[in-house]
Parts: structure tokens; sequence; C-alpha cells
């Protein structure tokens, strides 16, 4: 069995392979894994690290296997005063990509129904997700409770 037990958060050429994973699947520090192509290894990292859309797995052998964010549900955040709604979904530490004309959420019923009543415009997407990292470096944002 194949280990990988180095992560770079890009890629140094051409990967062997890739793996697609949703936003929860990419912060891991020990699982089996199988590439899209099918290849089995067992990634065996140091610590729990967020993986990032195009970083890279270093197999044992040396091979690249790409990170891939994997297409998941989410709801998509529209509305004429876009930077209010970003601070409301900050203040609850809730993960978001910023982009400039939408922000993009996992689907919480709550924060919907926030966002509603504040005059955002919310669609249903399926797209892979890659919202802002933490503050200080960190790659995750987390509750109060961290």
């Amino acid at each position: 069995m194949l280990t990988a037990s180095t992560y770079h958060n890009h890629t140094h050429g051409t990967p062997a392979d890739r793996i697609s994973l949703s936003y929860e699947a990419r912060f891991l520090r020990r699982r089996m894994l199988q590439t899209d192509g099918g290849l089995d290894f067992l990634l065996d990292l140091e610590k729990t690290t967020s993986l990032d859309h195009g970083g890279a797995l270093i197999l044992e052998d040396g091979r690249e296997i790409e990170v891939i964010a994997a297409p998941e549900p989410l709801l998509e955040i529209t509305g004429d005063n876009l930077v209010r709604l970003a601070w409301h979904i900050g203040n609850r530490h809730t993960p978001c990509q910023v982009e400039a004309n939408r922000l993009l959420i996992q689907p919480d019923h709550v924060i919907r129904d926030m966002l509603t009543k504040l005059g955002a415009t919310i669609t249903e997407k399926v797209e892979p997700f890659t919202p802002e990292g933490g503050a200080y470096g960190h790659g995750r944002t987390h509750s109060h409770a961290h």
C-alpha cells in the first residue's frame, strides 16, 4: 500500500493523478483514499491539514496527486449590499467563498433564513467550494468553541 505523508499547497509539475474531495473531506490527517483514477493509498500526515484546491499529496514514490475541490451543494448569495451580507456570514464563523458579485456557503437553513430577511437572493447551486481561509494563516474558520 502506497502512503502519502507530505502535502504541498500547489503542484510541482504534471500530477500523476488527482483526487476530488468536498470541502469537509479536504480536512484530514490520516485516511485511506482513492484517486479519481482508482489508485488506493494511505494519507498519513503529521497533523490535521486543510487541503487546498490545486494542492498536491506526495506519494512515497515521488508521484504527486493533485487535490481538486469536488462539486457539492451550495447556496449562492447575491444582493444589493454584499459587504453587509458577508459580514453577517463571517460574524457566524460560516465558511464562505467570496467573489466579486456573489458569496457561496454550504446549505444551512438558519443562515439562509437570516440572509433572506436581510434582503439577499439565495439560489441553490452545485459547484466546487473553495472558501476563504481563516485569519492568521490558518486554513479553516472555526466557531467560537475552537
